[in-house]
């Protein structure tokens, strides 16, 4: 009898030293993972990955997948893996606010690299506010997301929104003094889709132009839907510009060019950088020669600094181009991965640090892709250099590119 007690002693000693070694272990566990594992933070990338703006998506994407990739070989945020969560939002605002309230409920997201279009952001920031998760657009150029609708008085509308491009009121004024003063060109006509990014690229360049003494002899408008400019072209032949310049993507723009040449016009077309990719001379054909486009920084594989990442992009073998906002998309997610640096160094989770990431944001400065990093108090790029390209030969070839003053 006493022995079968001492077996049972011996047996519940057994099990109460195997559930304190357990717990132990438990204890030593990263959330989720084994002991030691790596906590997790996500970067978002909302952008069109469909449709017909996806060749600028996709090139966002991709971008911003390889910093990720970067970070985590350096080992730079220790004790964290960083991850890609990419949203198509199909260039619509209802699907973009979808893909960033999807984002907002992952709580590993802790910031977000998008969007491509100005009035997508439109409806994303006030969600991502919401959740204090940091924002940063490589292309959205509206300088009503920064600095509120009244331009005379800018008031920062949300403090998690950034961006690493230049605005309209920067890039439409330098179209607008790279026609007249350098392209010669006296008279416009102007053309915008009625969405935000074109409504406002057209209105800082007619403000601009009139000031130089350009006279704008026609202001119409597209609906963004819009195949067939028969109407509005008619309504440009009998005004006789020197130029047309264009407010919107290349996916109406090209069309309007090749439209317009056929039907007896020889006047350049001239856009944002929304036109400023291969596809737009595409849909233009071979009549698109001579015309022109303005696009944020320098050429990028003009630039010193774009060097390595062109490399890293190339030897990654992604499908797709880096396109128009590739080093600008690459800078933006170092941007936040810069930021996280500080914000995750003592955090538990990645979403206890969201505020501590926005807050880190205004801080952030190095030499981007694209050149230096870095914002000022409405989240606004510092940079403010643009080029003006021409397509000559059926390619895209840059004009002038200087820093706007």
């Amino acid at each position: 009898m006493r022995k079968h007690k001492l077996v049972l002693a011996g047996v519940t000693l057994l099990a109460a030293s195997l559930a304190m070694s357990a717990c132990g272990s438990r204890a030593q566990q990263a959330p989720g993972g084994e002991a030691g594992a790596a906590k997790v933070a996500k970067i978002g990338v909302i952008a069109p990955l469909s449709g017909s703006l996806s060749a600028l998506g996709l090139g966002i994407k991709n971008s911003v997948d390889l910093a990720v990739k970067q970070a985590n070989e350096k080992k730079t945020i220790p004790g964290w893996t960083l991850e890609l969560a990419a949203e198509d939002d199909e260039a619509k605002p209802d699907v973009g606010k979808n893909a960033a309230t999807k984002l907002v409920g992952d709580d590993q997201v802790i910031g977000v690299v998008g969007t491509l279009n100005s009035s997508v952001s439109q409806s994303v920031q006030p969600v991502l506010a919401s959740a204090n998760i940091v924002q940063v657009s490589p292309a959205n150029t509206n300088p009503t997301l920064t600095q509120g609708a009244d331009l005379s008085k800018p008031q920062r509308p949300y403090p998690t929104y950034f961006r690493t491009c230049t605005t309209d009121s920067i890039q439409g004024a330098f179209a607008a003094r790279y026609l007249y003063n350098t392209a010669g060109v006296k008279t416009v006509a102007t053309v915008h889709d009625k969405l935000a990014y074109g409504q406002g690229l057209v209105a800082a360049f007619t403000d601009e132009y009139k000031k130089l003494g350009g006279q704008v002899l026609l202001a119409d408008t597209i609906n963004p839907d819009e195949s067939d400019f028969s109407s509005v072209i008619s309504k440009i032949k009998s005004a006789g510009p020197d130029a047309i310049y264009y407010g919107g993507q290349y996916p109406q723009a090209g069309p309007l060019s090749q439209q317009a040449k056929a039907a007896g016009l020889k006047t350049p077309v001239m856009g944002g950088d929304g036109i400023f990719d291969p596809a737009y001379i595409e849909l233009a054909g071979k009549t698109s020669n001579g015309d022109l486009a303005t696009s944020v920084g320098a050429p990028t594989e003009s630039l010193p600094t774009a060097k390595q990442f062109i490399s890293d992009y190339q030897a990654a073998g992604y499908k797709e181009p880096y396109a128009a906002y590739g080093a600008y998309s690459y800078d933006a997610a170092n941007a936040i991965i810069n930021a996280m640096k500080t914000s995750l160094a003592s955090a538990s989770d990645a979403k206890s640090a969201r505020s501590a990431t926005v807050d880190a944001m205004a801080n952030v400065s190095f030499e981007g892709a694209a050149g230096k990093v870095g914002f000022d108090q409405y989240g606004d790029a510092t940079t403010r250099v643009l080029t003006a390209y021409k397509v000559v030969g059926g390619e895209w070839k840059p004009e002038k590119t200087e820093e706007f003053k």
